[in-house]
């Protein structure tokens, strides 16, 4: 946060207040930022600023990921080759889907920047979808993490047809 002097006033012009005039007051900046990283050491600062804290990416991914996911008209997340690895694990016994799945970001200390790869429903605007996504993921990484969100790049690399469920329906009814 940089400091700036507000000008100094007349002692009379303002006697009836408590400040002392003579000194100049630091003016605050109306924009600041969470300083995700920030801390200093010693039993003088508030128990909030001892200490430092650092987020992982994983998190960033599984928050993004999760936000996603939760706009009507995204059908999947990933590209091609991760989501045939992605059905394969999710049917292993034990095995979780990966919500991080299409997701990639790079956190700095205080910033972050996101890329997610799409699989729309056939018949919905990408463009709406997209928008929305958007506002969500930042919206969600914001609230959680306390990161600044600088960009979400989206990229829409398939769409989901409806007879590709029922396609593969038949497939699985004729194998026993």
């Amino acid at each position: 946060m940089t400091m700036q002097t507000a000008p100094v006033a007349s002692p009379n012009a303002n006697a009836d207040k408590d400040l002392d005039l003579a000194t100049p007051q630091p003016v605050r900046s109306p924009q600041s930022t969470t300083a995700v990283s920030g801390g200093a050491t010693g039993a003088d600062q508030p128990a909030a600023n001892r200490g430092r804290t650092s987020i992982a990416d994983v998190v960033v991914v599984k928050v993004a990921g999760i936000a996603a996911r939760e706009i009507p008209g995204v059908h999947d997340m990933g590209g091609g080759l991760s989501r045939s690895f992605g059905a394969v694990r999710e049917r292993v016994p034990g095995g979780r889907p990966n919500v991080g799945r299409g997701v990639k970001v790079e956190v700095g200390e205080r910033q972050t920047a996101i890329d997610l790869d799409l699989v729309v429903e056939y018949g919905v605007s990408v463009m709406d979808v997209a928008q929305d996504v958007r506002e969500n993921v930042v919206s969600a990484v914001e609230r959680v993490t306390g990161l600044e969100v600088v960009e979400v790049n989206i990229t829409v690399n398939d769409v989901h047809l409806p007879d590709d469920e029922e396609s593969a329906s038949t497939t699985e009814a004729r194998v026993e």
